[in-house]
């Protein structure tokens, strides 16, 4: 099976190194966009206000160094 796989591959990719209709090249771009996932959308709604949060912090300045974060919760790590 994975032999089949990779010989499936390969004729893709010659295909594509000799495709000329551009029409054909977008929808395959197009279909590659739609099939990755974003991982953002995998997440919670917690999460997600939790990195917005942790970003606008960030910006903000409000940031504490590695030795800070230790002591902080250095009994959980």
């Amino acid at each position: 099976m994975e032999i089949n796989l990779q010989n499936k591959k390969l004729e893709l990719i010659q295909w594509l190194v000799t495709l000329e209709d551009s029409s054909i090249i977008q929808k395959i771009l197009e279909l590659r966009k739609k099939e990755s996932k974003d991982w953002w959308d995998d997440l919670s709604e917690n999460e997600k206000v939790s990195i917005e949060k942790g970003i606008s912090d960030s910006k903000e300045g409000k940031l504490n160094t590695n030795s800070q974060a230790e002591k902080i919760y250095g009994k959980w790590l």
